[in-house]
């Protein structure tokens, strides 16, 4: 490995130890139940948006 390569890799892992701050268990924790909580939101209103383009479809053209 040439010198620039390593020298990079020393100052990659001194920053990811020593100047990148890591969320807490219960900073991660809290994040993972906001992303849960938006997704399951996210879901029911495009299956609301699916149900009522599906009866609105059934409306004009019966089946």
């Amino acid at each position: 490995m040439s010198n620039r390569m390593v020298k990079y890799c020393k100052e990659s892992y001194n920053e990811l130890v020593h100047k990148v701050t890591w969320p807490t268990k219960k900073e991660l924790t809290n994040s993972a139940v906001v992303v849960l909580y938006a997704s399951l939101l996210l879901s029911l209103v495009i299956f609301a948006m699916d149900s009522v383009f599906k009866f609105m479809m059934e409306f004009i053209y019966p089946v």
